[in-house]
Order: C-alpha cells, then sequence, then structure tokens
C-alpha cells in the first residue's frame, strides 16, 4: 500500500465545466474530514470528495446524480493501490449537462489524474510501544532503535531515567524487543501496546 508524499493539485475543463482535484495524505478519519472541509470552494456547484483509511472509507456526490461522483473518486484511489487518502473534485459548472456517463469519467478520470501526478510513499504499519531505560542505556537505546526504522514520539524523564513511547514498524517488533533486552542486560523491557 501506498500514501502521498504531498498534496497535489489537477485542473481540467470538460464541456464548459471546470474540475479541480486536490489529494493529499490523512493519517485519520478526522483529519480526512477536516482536508474535505478546508478544500472544498463554497462558490463551485459541487465539492465531491472521498477518502480511504484502511478499511474505513466515505464518499459524497454533493448533489451530484447518485453515484456519479464520489464513488468513482473512491474508484480512483483504490485503482492505485493508496491508502490515508482524501480526494476533493470541485466543479463549476459551466451550462452543458454531461449526463451520467460523463460525469463518472470527468469525477473519475480528474481525481485519477491527479493521485498519477502525486508522489508516493510506502505506507509502512506500526505498533506502539513503550519502553523504560536507565539514563545508562538511553543514548545506545535510541541510536539501535532509529536504526530498526522506530519514531520517538513521546519522551519523559523519571528520577533514574526515561520512557519512551514509540512506533515501531510491526516487522521490526519483536527484534527491537530482543535487542533492548539484550542492550540493557535486561533491566530496560519493551512493552508492545498491541
Amino acid at each position: 500500500m501506498f500514501t502521498l508524499q504531498r498534496i497535489e493539485t489537477y485542473t481540467q475543463d470538460i464541456k464548459k465545466s471546470r474540475f479541480l482535484a486536490v489529494c493529499g495524505p490523512v493519517p485519520s478519519e478526522q483529519a480526512a474530514k477536516d482536508f474535505i472541509a478546508e478544500h472544498s470552494d463554497l462558490t463551485a456547484n459541487h465539492n465531491c470528495w472521498a477518502f480511504r483509511i484502511g478499511q474505513t472509507y466515505r464518499f459524497n456526490d454533493d448533489g451530484e446524480p447518485g453515484g456519479t461522483a464520489g464513488k468513482p473518486i473512491l474508484q480512483a484511489i483504490d485503482g492505485q493501490s493508496l491508502d490515508h487518502i482524501a480526494v476533493v473534485v470541485t466543479r463549476w459548472f459551466g451550462g452543458t449537462l454531461l449526463g451520467s456517463g460523463g460525469l463518472i469519467r470527468a469525477y473519475g478520470g480528474t481525481a485519477a489524474m491527479c493521485l498519477r501526478a502525486a508522489e508516493k510513499i510506502e505506507v509502512i504499519e506500526t505498533v506502539e510501544a513503550t519502553v523504560d531505560c536507565d539514563f545508562s542505556d538511553l543514548a545506545l537505546i535510541k541510536a539501535r532503535l532509529a536504526g530498526l526504522g522506530a519514531l520517538i514520539s513521546a519522551e519523559a524523564f523519571t528520577g533514574t531515567g526515561a520512557s519512551l513511547t514509540l512506533q515501531i514498524p510491526r516487522g521490526a517488533a519483536q527484534a527491537a524487543t530482543a535487542m533492548i533486552l539484550d542492550l540493557s542486560r535486561g533491566r530496560a523491557v519493551l512493552r508492545l501496546d498491541d
């Protein structure tokens, strides 16, 4: 699975209507809703959208005939095997009716072109974990965790050491557990919050 590196836009005119697609990475459902609100143009006739975050997805036709806008946008996301993505396609009506097939092609095609142009990065599934360690082990543990692709999302200091909250790639969790036990000679233990 892949997601996008950054926000991308794509514009095209179809039979005097202007279509603007804006796509971008979103980490959560709330972030997707915020992205949609931020990139919708209230002066436009329609702001149709779709998002996918894992098994969660939503789409909206915003007044276009049912199934002619939001669903084709979602199909453009799924057709490129993308995840954690939101897409808004805004239409300024130009006076010519496109018909159901024309709307499906216009919304789905504009979204697909926008997604194709965007730079993609691989989605790496992570697990959250916590490790409590002494000050004497802290620097070495942090350096080795970085080598496994783990990110430190929070760090709190105690009287004798630190408590680290981590995001570890799922495939490296077992190696991280063994490495921390080994480096600290059993003084520090990695607890997976899974």
